[in-house]
Protein backbone atom coordinates (compact mmCIF):
# COMPACT_ATOMS: atom_id res chain seq x y z
CA UNK A 1 0.00 0.00 0.00
CA UNK A 2 1.73 3.09 -1.01
CA UNK A 3 1.35 5.90 1.41
CA UNK A 4 1.76 9.94 0.33
CA UNK A 5 5.11 11.33 1.87
CA UNK A 6 6.52 14.62 3.02
CA UNK A 7 10.18 13.86 3.36
CA UNK A 8 12.27 16.06 5.79
CA UNK A 9 16.09 15.04 5.33
CA UNK A 10 19.43 17.11 4.95
CA UNK A 11 22.63 14.73 4.77
CA UNK A 12 24.45 12.55 2.99
CA UNK A 13 22.72 10.07 5.51
CA UNK A 14 19.24 11.07 4.39
CA UNK A 15 19.50 10.27 0.62
CA UNK A 16 19.08 6.57 1.04
CA UNK A 17 16.09 6.86 2.94
CA UNK A 18 14.31 8.87 0.57
CA UNK A 19 15.45 6.78 -2.25
CA UNK A 20 14.16 3.63 -0.61
CA UNK A 21 10.49 5.18 -0.20
CA UNK A 22 10.73 6.01 -4.26
CA UNK A 23 11.75 3.07 -4.91
CA UNK A 24 8.78 1.39 -2.44
CA UNK A 25 6.71 3.25 -4.85
CA UNK A 26 5.25 5.70 -1.90
CA UNK A 27 4.55 8.95 -3.93
CA UNK A 28 6.84 11.61 -2.02
CA UNK A 29 4.50 14.70 -2.38
CA UNK A 30 7.86 17.41 -1.17
CA UNK A 31 11.23 16.92 0.30
CA UNK A 32 12.06 20.08 2.95
CA UNK A 33 15.70 20.53 3.22
CA UNK A 34 18.36 22.93 4.80
CA UNK A 35 19.12 25.76 2.61
CA UNK A 36 22.23 25.39 0.50
CA UNK A 37 25.63 26.48 2.47
CA UNK A 38 28.68 27.70 1.10
CA UNK A 39 31.59 25.01 1.03
CA UNK A 40 35.05 24.70 0.45
CA UNK A 41 37.92 27.30 0.22
CA UNK A 42 36.25 28.98 -2.46
CA UNK A 43 33.11 29.34 -0.39
CA UNK A 44 30.65 28.41 -3.03
CA UNK A 45 27.41 27.58 -2.62
CA UNK A 46 26.53 24.09 -2.31
CA UNK A 47 23.03 22.18 -2.35
CA UNK A 48 22.64 19.62 0.44
CA UNK A 49 22.95 15.92 -0.90
CA UNK A 50 18.82 15.62 -0.37
CA UNK A 51 17.86 18.35 -2.65
CA UNK A 52 20.27 16.73 -5.20
CA UNK A 53 18.66 13.41 -4.92
CA UNK A 54 14.97 15.07 -4.66
CA UNK A 55 15.78 16.67 -8.36
CA UNK A 56 16.99 13.73 -9.38
CA UNK A 57 14.14 11.89 -8.76
CA UNK A 58 11.63 14.66 -9.78
CA UNK A 59 10.61 15.27 -6.23
CA UNK A 60 9.41 18.61 -5.27
CA UNK A 61 11.85 20.53 -2.57
CA UNK A 62 11.83 23.76 -0.40
CA UNK A 63 14.69 24.69 1.65
CA UNK A 64 13.38 27.25 4.66
CA UNK A 65 15.84 29.08 6.65
CA UNK A 66 13.00 28.58 9.84
CA UNK A 67 9.95 26.45 10.02
CA UNK A 68 8.34 29.32 12.31
CA UNK A 69 7.28 31.22 8.85
CA UNK A 70 3.21 31.43 8.32
CA UNK A 71 3.77 30.54 4.40
CA UNK A 72 5.96 27.28 5.32
CA UNK A 73 3.40 26.36 7.30
CA UNK A 74 0.79 25.99 4.92
CA UNK A 75 2.72 24.29 2.31
CA UNK A 76 3.78 21.63 5.34
CA UNK A 77 -0.09 21.43 5.54
CA UNK A 78 -1.40 21.93 2.93
CA UNK A 79 0.64 18.41 1.34
CA UNK A 80 -1.90 16.20 2.85
CA UNK A 81 0.69 13.70 3.78
CA UNK A 82 -0.10 9.77 5.21
CA UNK A 83 3.07 10.75 6.90
CA UNK A 84 6.18 13.31 7.72
CA UNK A 85 9.34 11.07 7.69
CA UNK A 86 12.39 12.72 9.04
CA UNK A 87 16.01 11.52 8.77
CA UNK A 88 18.83 14.02 10.04
CA UNK A 89 16.75 17.35 9.23
CA UNK A 90 18.83 19.10 11.13
CA UNK A 91 15.63 21.01 12.90
CA UNK A 92 13.13 19.70 16.02
CA UNK A 93 10.01 20.02 15.46
CA UNK A 94 6.97 21.99 16.67
CA UNK A 95 3.87 20.26 18.06
CA UNK A 96 1.71 21.93 15.38
CA UNK A 97 3.96 20.37 12.62
CA UNK A 98 4.29 17.06 14.32
CA UNK A 99 0.43 16.93 14.69
CA UNK A 100 -0.25 17.58 10.50
CA UNK A 101 -0.01 14.31 9.03
CA UNK A 102 -2.48 12.06 8.96
CA UNK A 103 -0.90 8.81 10.31
CA UNK A 104 2.24 9.97 12.18
CA UNK A 105 5.94 11.44 11.82
CA UNK A 106 8.16 9.25 11.88
CA UNK A 107 12.26 9.50 13.01
CA UNK A 108 15.22 7.46 11.22
CA UNK A 109 17.31 7.33 14.23
CA UNK A 110 20.75 5.39 13.75
CA UNK A 111 21.12 4.17 17.18
CA UNK A 112 19.59 1.67 19.51
CA UNK A 113 17.21 4.38 21.68
CA UNK A 114 17.31 5.43 24.21
CA UNK A 115 21.16 5.12 23.85
CA UNK A 116 22.85 8.03 22.28
CA UNK A 117 19.81 10.53 21.62
CA UNK A 118 21.01 13.36 20.05
CA UNK A 119 22.81 14.87 16.77
CA UNK A 120 26.36 12.39 16.66
CA UNK A 121 25.60 8.93 17.82
CA UNK A 122 27.58 6.98 15.29
CA UNK A 123 30.50 8.87 15.91
CA UNK A 124 29.93 8.75 20.03
CA UNK A 125 29.54 4.81 19.26
CA UNK A 126 33.17 4.55 18.25
CA UNK A 127 34.48 6.38 20.24
CA UNK A 128 33.25 4.95 23.33
CA UNK A 129 34.38 1.77 21.64
CA UNK A 130 31.10 0.62 21.72
CA UNK A 131 30.57 -3.40 20.04
CA UNK A 132 27.47 -2.71 18.61
CA UNK A 133 25.32 -0.19 17.59
CA UNK A 134 21.87 0.33 15.55
CA UNK A 135 18.79 2.18 13.96
CA UNK A 136 15.46 2.76 15.48
CA UNK A 137 12.55 3.59 13.69
CA UNK A 138 10.47 5.83 15.83
CA UNK A 139 7.22 8.53 16.38
CA UNK A 140 8.28 11.91 16.84
CA UNK A 141 7.24 14.07 19.94
CA UNK A 142 8.29 17.37 20.92
CA UNK A 143 11.06 15.97 22.66
CA UNK A 144 14.52 15.18 21.69
CA UNK A 145 14.55 11.67 20.45
CA UNK A 146 11.89 10.83 23.03
CA UNK A 147 9.38 9.40 21.34
CA UNK A 148 7.79 5.59 21.03
CA UNK A 149 10.11 3.16 19.44
CA UNK A 150 8.63 1.23 16.31
CA UNK A 151 11.35 -0.76 15.12
CA UNK A 152 14.62 -1.73 15.66
CA UNK A 153 17.98 -3.02 13.82
CA UNK A 154 21.07 -4.19 14.88
CA UNK A 155 24.46 -3.92 13.88
CA UNK A 156 27.78 -4.72 14.64
CA UNK A 157 30.57 -2.67 15.17
CA UNK A 158 34.31 -3.90 13.33
CA UNK A 159 37.64 -3.36 14.76
CA UNK A 160 38.22 -1.38 11.81
CA UNK A 161 35.08 0.98 11.69
CA UNK A 162 35.11 5.01 11.44
CA UNK A 163 32.23 7.09 12.08
CA UNK A 164 32.13 7.16 8.06
CA UNK A 165 32.10 3.38 7.38
CA UNK A 166 29.64 2.88 10.21
CA UNK A 167 27.88 5.89 9.09
CA UNK A 168 27.73 4.40 5.11
CA UNK A 169 26.47 0.98 6.66
CA UNK A 170 23.91 2.69 9.09
CA UNK A 171 22.24 4.66 5.95
CA UNK A 172 21.36 1.32 4.35
CA UNK A 173 20.35 0.08 7.15
CA UNK A 174 17.86 2.89 8.36
CA UNK A 175 16.80 3.07 4.39
CA UNK A 176 16.14 -0.61 4.98
CA UNK A 177 14.33 -0.57 8.02
CA UNK A 178 12.05 2.57 7.25
CA UNK A 179 10.26 0.64 4.36
CA UNK A 180 9.74 -1.68 6.82
CA UNK A 181 7.99 0.27 9.08
CA UNK A 182 5.83 1.57 6.92
CA UNK A 183 4.82 -2.16 5.51
CA UNK A 184 4.06 -2.83 9.33
CA UNK A 185 1.97 0.02 9.33
CA UNK A 186 0.31 -0.70 5.71
CA UNK A 187 -0.70 -4.35 6.95
CA UNK A 188 -1.50 -3.10 10.52
CA UNK A 189 1.11 -5.00 12.50
CA UNK A 190 3.03 -2.11 13.40
CA UNK A 191 3.80 -1.77 17.59
CA UNK A 192 4.78 1.05 19.76
CA UNK A 193 6.75 0.97 22.74
CA UNK A 194 7.48 3.55 24.92
CA UNK A 195 11.38 4.03 25.65
CA UNK A 196 13.33 3.97 29.26
CA UNK A 197 13.55 7.07 29.74
CA UNK A 198 16.09 5.88 33.03
CA UNK A 199 18.68 4.64 30.34
CA UNK A 200 19.07 7.38 28.36
CA UNK A 201 22.12 8.68 26.54
CA UNK A 202 22.78 11.67 24.83
CA UNK A 203 25.33 12.28 21.88
CA UNK A 204 26.24 15.88 21.76
CA UNK A 205 26.82 17.55 18.17
CA UNK A 206 31.23 17.35 17.56
CA UNK A 207 33.43 21.01 16.96
CA UNK A 208 36.18 20.39 15.67
CA UNK A 209 37.99 21.04 18.25
CA UNK A 210 36.92 17.83 20.12
CA UNK A 211 39.38 16.15 17.99
CA UNK A 212 42.66 16.81 20.21
CA UNK A 213 44.14 13.72 21.44
CA UNK A 214 44.10 13.32 24.92
CA UNK A 215 47.72 11.49 25.16
CA UNK A 216 46.99 10.99 29.03
CA UNK A 217 44.16 8.95 28.13
CA UNK A 218 44.63 5.08 27.64
CA UNK A 219 46.00 4.03 24.19
CA UNK A 220 43.30 1.10 24.11
CA UNK A 221 40.59 4.50 24.49
CA UNK A 222 42.73 6.80 21.81
CA UNK A 223 42.24 4.09 19.14
CA UNK A 224 38.59 4.10 18.97
CA UNK A 225 38.98 8.20 19.20
CA UNK A 226 40.47 8.17 16.41
CA UNK A 227 38.28 5.91 14.38
CA UNK A 228 35.03 7.74 15.70
CA UNK A 229 36.62 10.98 14.24
CA UNK A 230 37.67 10.05 11.25
CA UNK A 231 36.55 11.71 8.74
CA UNK A 232 35.32 14.25 10.58
CA UNK A 233 35.88 16.39 13.07
CA UNK A 234 39.42 14.11 12.71
CA UNK A 235 41.88 13.37 15.26
CA UNK A 236 44.53 15.73 15.80
CA UNK A 237 47.71 16.55 17.51
CA UNK A 238 50.90 18.82 17.75
CA UNK A 239 54.10 18.31 17.26
CA UNK A 240 56.63 21.88 17.71
CA UNK A 241 53.87 23.73 16.90
CA UNK A 242 52.74 21.45 13.81
CA UNK A 243 49.10 20.68 13.59
CA UNK A 244 48.80 16.64 12.54
CA UNK A 245 46.02 15.04 11.77
CA UNK A 246 45.99 11.26 12.54
CA UNK A 247 43.72 8.83 10.72
CA UNK A 248 44.70 5.33 11.97
CA UNK A 249 45.97 3.94 14.68
CA UNK A 250 46.96 0.70 16.72
CA UNK A 251 47.74 -0.32 20.11
CA UNK A 252 51.14 -0.96 20.36
CA UNK A 253 53.06 -4.04 22.97
CA UNK A 254 55.16 -2.03 23.98
CA UNK A 255 54.99 -1.07 27.88
CA UNK A 256 56.20 1.86 28.62
CA UNK A 257 57.02 4.56 31.60
CA UNK A 258 57.42 7.33 29.68
CA UNK A 259 55.93 10.60 29.87
CA UNK A 260 52.08 10.66 27.86
CA UNK A 261 52.54 12.24 24.19
CA UNK A 262 56.54 11.38 24.35
CA UNK A 263 57.91 9.76 20.87
CA UNK A 264 59.16 6.05 21.60
CA UNK A 265 60.47 5.32 18.41
CA UNK A 266 60.07 8.00 15.24
CA UNK A 267 61.21 6.17 12.00
CA UNK A 268 62.36 5.08 9.48
CA UNK A 269 58.86 3.69 9.08
CA UNK A 270 56.84 3.66 12.87
CA UNK A 271 55.93 6.14 15.39
CA UNK A 272 54.94 4.94 18.11
CA UNK A 273 53.84 7.55 21.45
CA UNK A 274 53.84 6.78 24.88
CA UNK A 275 49.96 7.10 26.82
CA UNK A 276 48.69 7.20 29.98
CA UNK A 277 48.50 3.87 29.90
CA UNK A 278 50.37 1.71 26.97
CA UNK A 279 51.61 3.11 23.47
CA UNK A 280 50.00 3.99 20.34
CA UNK A 281 51.33 3.56 16.95
CA UNK A 282 50.42 5.63 14.10
CA UNK A 283 49.70 4.94 10.75
CA UNK A 284 48.59 7.04 8.58
CA UNK A 285 49.47 10.96 9.02
CA UNK A 286 48.80 13.96 7.19
CA UNK A 287 50.35 17.80 8.00
CA UNK A 288 48.52 21.20 7.63
CA UNK A 289 49.47 21.58 4.47
CA UNK A 290 49.97 18.14 3.59
CA UNK A 291 48.10 14.84 1.95
CA UNK A 292 46.85 11.76 3.91
CA UNK A 293 50.08 9.87 3.88
CA UNK A 294 51.33 6.11 5.40
CA UNK A 295 53.63 6.91 8.25
CA UNK A 296 56.19 5.28 6.72
CA UNK A 297 56.09 7.76 3.62
CA UNK A 298 55.21 10.61 6.34
CA UNK A 299 58.44 10.17 8.22
CA UNK A 300 60.66 10.48 4.50
CA UNK A 301 59.87 13.77 4.40
CA UNK A 302 58.96 14.79 8.10
CA UNK A 303 61.55 13.75 10.94
CA UNK A 304 60.23 13.14 14.31
CA UNK A 305 62.68 11.47 16.64
CA UNK A 306 62.06 9.51 19.68
CA UNK A 307 62.27 11.81 22.57
CA UNK A 308 60.39 14.53 21.25
CA UNK A 309 56.92 15.33 22.75
CA UNK A 310 53.51 15.49 20.84
CA UNK A 311 50.71 18.19 22.57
Amino acid sequence: MPFKILFMGTPDFSVPSLEALHAAGHHIVLAVTQPDRPKGRGRKLEPPPVKMAAERLSVAVIQPDTLRDEKILQILKASAADFFIVVAFGHLLREAILNMPKRACINVHASLLPKYRGPAPIQWAVINGDRETGITTMLMDKGLDTGDMLMTAREVIADDDTAGSLHDRLAQRGAELLVRTLEAFADGTIRRSPQDHTRATYAPLLKKTDGLIDWKKPAARIEPFVRGMCPWPGAFTFWKNLRLKIFKTEVAAMPTAATPGTVLDGGPERLTVATGDGALRILEIQSASGSRLPVAEFLRGCRIAPGDSLT
